[in-house]
């Protein structure tokens, strides 16, 4: 089997994505067999007035990293779409870096689950949970 690993990650990164998600500035923090965690360095771009996050930029967070997760599942990139995303949004994110945690709950041959779990960097308390469900598109790389 294929090894998606943190070179391949960073590759990916650069490679597929849009422009305006490679100017959230993303980072692989860490790829494991099931999950990744991304880092979104703060940016005065992604607040309101007030130095809230917006909450569009963490959606966005944790759509990428879900991708990251399931494709470290997979253990190779698969093409895939957003069927489902699902946010709750716990507090806000002030002025500070936010980290993405996804996970893959399930892997199938033409779905993917997962839940991504937001936070600021230094703090364990989550300022918000997602779920998500993906379409994999196997034959189109």
């Amino acid at each position: 089997m294929p090894t998606f690993d943190k070179a391949a990650a960073e590759t990916l990164l650069s490679a597929v994505f849009a422009p305006w998600v490679q100017d959230l500035v993303l980072s692989i923090e860490t790829i494991g067999d099931d999950g990744a965690v991304l880092r979104m360095r703060f940016s005065d771009r992604l607040c309101r007035s007030n130095g809230v996050i917006c909450g569009q930029s963490l959606m966005s967070l944790a759509d990428t990293a879900m991708v990251f997760a399931i494709c470290s599942a997979a253990g190779e990139y698969i093409g895939m779409t957003t069927v489902d995303q699902t946010i709750h949004f716990m507090r806000p994110a002030v002025k500070s870096d936010v980290l993405a945690e996804a996970r893959v709950v399930r892997l199938g041959k033409t779905m993917a689950y997962g839940s991504v779990s937001l936070r600021t960097d230094g703090d364990e308390r989550p300022v918000a949970m997602a779920q998500t469900a993906y379409a994999l598109l196997r034959d189109a790389k």
